[in-house]
């Protein structure tokens, strides 16, 4: 018996997901900017920012929007968050840290979360180094986003495979060659250069 599936394939459908992502970002930007509050988009909404720099063709959709914060500003963070309609669905433990999550509305999709991480907290795991903080950014024509160098640590400390992809894509476009491995702790330095010597694996 054929399989039944819920919609059709549409290009409409898959247009409109990339588009609720980008919607998202800006909605959780102009919550953290219209209440002065301090951020960094991390993530792979990051990665896509450097990447589109030299080459917009390599740009990879992520369903994510990951947002750095620092610790003493949540409690206002949520509260500005609430204020827009968003529902706090509380803070959860990922692979690597503490993540508080925001959805779009009560009860909604928490795939399509808005995900907020603390900044200069150490990772759960005890073999990697703490995030890092919300100055290590700059100001894109939209956002703020994390510093390449801070945003390829965060990648190596996580080093799932979807971080080992969003730093592949970065060696193929050219932003990190042979000389970064000495820029990071030896333990980071070596999965970098494991990515480095067969990019491809």
């Amino acid at each position: 018996m054929e399989p039944t599936y819920p919609h059709p394939i549409s290009l409409e459908r898959m247009v409109r997901a990339v588009e609720k992502v980008r919607i998202r970002l800006l909605r959780a930007v102009k919550v953290l900017e219209d209440a002065s509050l301090p951020y960094a988009v991390i993530g792979g909404n990051a990665v896509a920012a450097w990447v589109s720099r030299i080459d917009e063709a390599a740009v990879r959709n992520t369903p994510d929007v990951n947002i750095l914060i620092r610790r003493e500003d949540l409690e206002e963070v949520i509260a500005a968050f609430e204020r827009a309609g968003f529902a706090y669905d509380q803070a959860k433990e990922s692979e690597t840290t503490e993540v508080h999550c925001f959805l779009e509305q009560p009860n909604g999709n928490a795939r399509a979360a808005i995900h907020l991480v603390m900044a200069r907290e150490d990772s759960i795991s005890q073999d990697v180094s703490a995030f890092p903080d919300i100055s290590d950014s700059e100001r894109g024509a939209e956002f703020q986003v994390i510093s390449l160098q801070a945003l390829v640590e965060m990648k190596l400390n996580s080093f799932r495979c979807k971080d080992r992809t969003h730093l592949r894509d970065m060696i193929e476009v050219g932003l990190i060659d042979a000389t970064w491995p000495a820029k990071f702790p030896a333990s980071l330095a070596a999965r970098l250069q494991e990515l480095l010597d067969d990019p491809n694996g």
